[in-house]
Order: C-alpha cells, then structure tokens, then sequence
C-alpha cells in the first residue's frame, strides 16, 4: 500500500471545509478531527491517510482553502498501511502510487537540496579527498565510496525540479551549491595532493600515468554521456517514487566526486591532460544528470495528467 499520512492545523474557521474536502476524497481514509487540540499556534488538528496518486490533488485544494497561509499542512509517507479501507482508497484513486509525482513534495525537496550548510560542503570535500587517495593508489573500491559519500545529486534534483516547476525563486540556491562546492572540493583536494607530494607519498606509478583501474576517470565518452543520462532518470525516479533504495546505485554510477579530484591531482602533479579530461568528465556528468532530470520530470508531469484524466473520465 502506498499511502501518505497528511496532517493539517487550520484555525477551527477553516475546519468545516478542510473535513468536506478530506470526506469527498475517494482516495482518503481514516479521517480524524481533534478540535482544539492544537496549542502553538492553536487551532484544530486534521489528520487523514490518502493515497499516494491522490496527494498531489488533495494539496492543491488545501492550498486553495488557504490552509498553507493560515494553518500548517505535514505530510510523511507510510511505508505499511493495512486495512479494508486503505485498500479501497488506493483503489478509487486514479494511477498508481508509484507513478505518483507530488508536487509540492518536490518543492520541498528542491528546496532541501539547495543547501549550502557546513554539512554539505564537507562531505564533499571528504568524498573528494577519498576520491583522491583512491586515484593515487589506483582503487576503485575508494573510488566506489567517494561516489557514495558525494552529495552532489541533491543540488543537480533540486535544480532540475526548479526548472520543471518554472521556480526562479529556488534556482540560485543549488547552483549556489554546486558552482561553490565543486571549486571548494578542489582546491582543498589540490593542497592535500600537493602536500602529500612534498614529502613524497605521492606513488609514482601515479606520477607516470600508471592507474589502469582509475584511467576512465579522466577519460569521458559516449558511455559516460549513457551513464549519467541514465542515472539522472533513474535517480529522479527514486525522488519522485520515494524509494531511496535506487539512489545508491546512482550514487556509483556517476564520476562527478572522481573527476573533481582528478582535476586536482592532475593539475598538482603537472599532468595537465588528464585534469582537462577530468575538467571534461565532470561538465559532461553534471549536465547529463540535470538535463536528464528536467526530462523526466516533464514526462512524468504529462502522463500523470493525462493517466489522472483518463481515470476520472
């Protein structure tokens, strides 16, 4: 069952018609009305589990009443919802849940993603600097988990649904994150590599181009467009679906956090080619994964109204 718990506060005003919108919704069950139950800021708590394909719609319409303005509206998505009338919630709501894109969720999300917290920053120039060691003793299993650790997909889905959704307004924060992130991640990826050549823990296997494990990293292609158009789908799908267990295997799929730190110990160790490559590399994936993204998200915006309309015909 796929199925999002709403919960609304509206002052009691608004009660009357936040109760009507929820018992009209095919796709709602288990509505609950505590008046007064709310303290900061008082008002009345409305709660209702709705499915998935229906949420978009019912937050439309709270919005409508005005309840984001006046009152306060939580959604949380329940992975386990058992029971006679849950079932047939999901079975009167058009589409599936899985195909259901919410929309104001997304928004939330782009939003999220747009950050540009101490957090952000520093795990990746962590997963740079992982992602640097793995280079220079040629290891992909680091390799692996720079990729893992990079939270780079955040920012690109934040801006792709910014795009989708025509919001200027939530645009400049994960461009923010990315143009800053990025020259941070290697810059200070760059004075670690540089250090550690001073005192020549630099591996000259390195030094002389020897990484056969680690090479592609520096050298884009038309797989490395396939890839990363193929993991900004996927992981967009994972968002708007919200399973996060596809994210993971997006996360390796892509060679942002890699070629981030391939420029910096390239460029470090005077191997000027390969860090135009990894300069290449990166451009092509961050692209692909935005442009990806943005496709996704219109087709997903055009089959869900035509697939809600057909339903309600």
């Amino acid at each position: 069952m796929s199925v999002v718990h709403v919960r609304v506060v509206c002052p009691p005003a608004m009660t009357p018609a936040v109760l009507s919108l929820l018992h009209d919704e095919p796709g709602a069950t288990n509505v609950v009305s505590l008046p007064g139950a709310a303290l900061a800021p008082a008002g009345d708590l409305l709660q209702a589990e709705v499915a998935r394909e229906a949420t978009d719609g019912v937050l439309r319409r709270l919005q409508a009443l005005g309840v984001g303005e006046h009152g306060s509206i939580v959604l949380e998505n329940i992975e386990t919802a058992i029971g006679r009338d849950v079932r047939r919630a999901e079975d009167e709501a058009p589409g599936e849940g899985d195909d259901a894109v919410v929309w104001d969720q997304l928004a939330v999300a782009a939003d999220g993603g747009a950050t540009n917290s101490l957090s952000y920053f520093a795990f990746l120039v962590l997963a740079t600097l992982i992602a640097a060691v793995g280079l220079l003793t040629d290891s992909t299993v680091l390799i692996v988990g720079a990729m893992v650790l990079g939270p780079e997909f955040g920012p690109l889905a934040a801006l792709a649904i910014a795009v989708v959704r025509r919001r200027r307004d939530l645009v400049a924060g994960p461009l923010r994150a990315i143009l800053l992130g990025f020259p941070l991640a290697v810059a200070v990826t760059a004075l670690a590599v540089a250090a550690l050549n001073a005192v020549g823990l630099v591996p000259q296997e390195f030094l002389d181009g020897r990484r056969p494990l680690t090479s592609f990293v520096a050298a884009p292609d038309a797989f490395s467009v396939i890839v990363a158009l193929l993991a900004g789908i996927a992981g967009t799908l994972s968002l708007t679906s919200a399973k996060s267990g596809p994210l993971v295997g997006v996360f390796i799929s892509v060679t942002t956090v890699p070629a981030a730190a391939d420029i910096a110990a390239g460029a470090v160790t005077g191997q000027y080619g390969t860090a135009a490559g990894a300069v290449v590399q990166l451009v092509v994936n961050l692209t692909c994964i935005v442009a990806a993204a943005v496709g996704t998200l219109a087709v997903q915006r055009v089959f869900w109204h035509r697939r809600q309309r057909a339903d309600l015909s």
